[in-house]
């Protein structure tokens, strides 16, 4: 099976992680909210995860950083859902804690990704892989 560029990309794996945690954790919210919050949340997670490997998929680098940055932007979306989240009493303090610290984590990688395309003419994607030691659980 083939393996695309997109899939060894640190940050998409951890981005990937986010996705089921955050499902995990909104499978606990109300009923109500199943079109609301839950559907919202969720959607600016695997958002993070499309806009990389669509992003990875374009040529120029002008092109895979707009995408990056489009990343990142959900990435907020989903912080502040999280906070939502929180005031709402649909997650506890600690589950805030670490699904809060694990979007940060992929805001911060998607943030140097993106001025590392942004301000540089050469990268390999030996720059971008992933290296198992350090990846976030």
């Amino acid at each position: 099976m083939h393996t695309f560029y997109f899939e060894r990309l640190e940050v998409w794996q951890n981005a990937r992680l986010l996705v089921k945690n955050i499902y995990l954790a909104s499978t606990s919210f109300p009923e109500y909210e199943k079109y609301g919050l839950t559907s919202q949340i969720r959607r600016a997670t695997i958002s993070i995860n499309l806009n990389i490997s669509e992003g990875f998929s374009r040529q120029g680098k002008k092109d895979k950083a707009r995408f990056i940055n489009q990343a990142y932007s959900s990435a907020t979306e989903v912080i502040n859902c999280l906070i939502l989240s929180l005031d709402l009493g649909y997650i506890s303090d600690e589950v805030y804690s670490t699904l809060r610290n694990q979007t940060e984590f992929v805001s911060n990688q998607l943030n140097a990704l993106h001025k590392t395309l942004t301000k540089s003419n050469d990268f390999t994607i030996n720059d971008f892989s992933t290296n198992n030691s350090t990846n976030q659980q």
